[in-house]
């Protein structure tokens, strides 16, 4: 009664996998998780930067609500003591377990992941994770550096291991003493990769021969960019090997053979990822959880590989906002499997051709601020209430609703991008659409202007994606009482899907949008 929960939850993972199209990327066991499940194909983070993405996602609230914006409030203190969705799951019954990165560490989840709320025993984190940062890189030199294209051989690493490796041991461990005491559990497993620095086993890079690698189709700063929207991607400056380069500030290019450098290690590490996922989902398979637990992949947001000029997250862009989403539901998702069947063998990136179809697509704009209401309802329990305009006194609400009603509208009316309406389905008029944001210090950019702490921001860019275009609105902000003014817009961008998929072409500026003005405001 009741089925458990995996949430896989990927750190600036954009949707780089077979199962999205990408003809280049080696990641067999993602994809063979996509076609038992719903995959979304447009689906959007709420900021992107870590911990507002998540804290938006796993209480439910937009970060205008949490008032998380950059790393530095624990919600339940700053804002309002809203409830989140393990702690929801705990409250209803569940074992709930925290296996890596889930809530961002550090004061935005009190420096303890949310520990007693959110789970029930203290969350596991990786012991080579405080490596990450150190110099663990080998230079042609032979010296160590800290860089951020870092392949490694993981014998000579701290401990001879990797965060992520240690975060799959523990979450099989917990999966097998799971198995044996019989309670429903709800698991949340963070991965670090492709998170910077790109620091992974060197083997990848086998599947990835540098002249195999392009750079991005648009790796030039759009000429009607605002300055506002621009990110100057400080945190990978900062890595001995770019700082080498000494490329100027803010707009300089990195040469072109580095930037094939960061693409192609950007991919060895999504196939290494696919690697933990694989044995992962493997273990849910060996003790005979998988026909009874509802797997949820995701990420926390994207991240740019040169298009716009730019790297690393902190934009408004789909490169930066756009994340892969997709639900396995034994039952719902696939035909439940005879007792002892496989429904996910582990399979070798090294060794493994072709890719799977996903299950089901739903190209519907979908937001990662609905996982909450989402899970819940696929799990079974009541879907907490929406929440009133204003909620900070309302401690159960969520911003995002639930996205199940997408999941069995038949294939053929997705491909026409058209509601099936019959008595079961929900018939929804409004086009559905994300709302992204982002904050900045000023109208040019500066050395905080990927990761202003609330006190400095003063503009913040509101972004709405629909099937059709992306608009932005950078407008004035007061830190003080979080007030946004649309009276005073400093810049806008308005791109247009159909012709500029890539988000290249600023049309803001010669067009008439009082009609997207009305909509952003509603």
């Amino acid at each position: 009664d009741g089925m458990n929960v995996l949430l896989i939850i990927v750190d600036d993972l954009r949707p780089v996998l077979g199962c999205y199209g990408d003809k280049l990327v080696k990641s067999p066991n993602i994809d063979q998780l996509a076609s038992q499940s719903m995959v979304f194909s447009n689906a959007y983070a709420q900021q992107a930067v870590c911990a507002p993405s998540r804290v938006s996602f796993l209480t439910g609230r937009r970060p205008d609500t949490t008032r998380l914006y950059d790393f530095y409030s624990y919600w339940r203190v700053h804002a309002g003591n809203y409830s989140t969705m393990p702690q929801y799951f705990k409250e209803n019954g569940y074992v709930t377990l925290s296996v890596g990165k889930v809530f961002h560490p550090g004061i935005s989840s009190n420096y303890s992941d949310d520990y007693p709320y959110s789970w029930s025993i203290p969350p596991f984190h990786p012991s080579a994770e405080k490596h990450e940062n150190d110099k663990t890189c080998r230079g042609k030199d032979g010296k160590l550096y800290a860089n951020l294209v870092c392949p490694v051989n993981v014998t000579e690493m701290p401990g001879g291991t990797l965060p992520d490796i240690q975060s799959t041991e523990e979450a099989i461990r917990l999966l097998n003493i799971m198995k044996t005491n019989r309670q429903k559990f709800f698991l949340a497993v963070g991965y670090h990769k492709p998170h910077i620095p790109l620091r992974y086993p060197q083997e990848f890079l086998k599947l990835y021969p540098l002249e195999n690698i392009t750079l991005a189709p648009d790796p030039w700063v759009p000429k009607k960019l605002p300055s506002v929207a621009y990110n100057p991607w400080m945190d990978i400056r900062q890595r001995d090997d770019v700082k080498a380069l000494n490329v100027s500030f803010p707009y300089g290019a990195l040469p072109d053979d580095f930037q094939r450098q960061i693409r192609q290690s950007y991919y060895a590490a999504v196939s290494y990822l696919d690697v933990q996922v694989g044995l992962l989902l493997n273990a849910l398979d060996n003790v005979g959880l998988a026909n009874n637990t509802i797997v949820v992949f995701t990420a926390d947001h994207g991240w740019s590989l040169g298009e716009h000029g730019e790297w690393a997250k902190y934009s408004n862009f789909d490169v930066a906002t756009r994340v892969p989403l997709m639900f396995y539901v034994p039952g719902m998702t696939t035909s439940p499997v005879s007792q002892g069947a496989r429904v996910f063998p582990y399979l070798d990136p090294f060794n493994h051709i072709g890719g799977s179809a996903p299950q089901g697509q739903s190209k519907k704009v979908v937001e990662l601020v609905s996982l909450f209401s989402t899970i819940a309802e696929l799990a079974g329990l009541q879907v907490p209430p929406a929440c009133p305009e204003v909620s900070f006194g309302v401690v159960l609400c969520t911003e995002g609703t639930s996205i199940v009603h997408y999941f069995n509208v038949s294939e053929r009316m997705v491909e026409e991008g058209k509601e099936g309406c019959d008595d079961t389905d929900r018939c929804f008029k409004e086009e559905p659409f994300a709302f992204s944001q982002y904050p900045r210090p000023a109208d040019t950019p500066q050395w905080n202007s990927d990761k202003p702490k609330l006190k400095d921001i003063r503009i913040m860019g509101y972004s709405m994606r629909t099937i059709d275009y992306r608009y932005t609105l950078w407008v004035q902000f007061d830190p003080n009482n979080f007030s946004a003014n649309f009276e005073d817009v400093h810049a806008g961008e308005l791109y247009m899907m159909e012709n500029d998929p890539n988000q290249d072409y600023n049309i803001y500026y010669n067009t008439s949008h009082g009609w997207f003005f009305k909509k952003i405001l509603d």
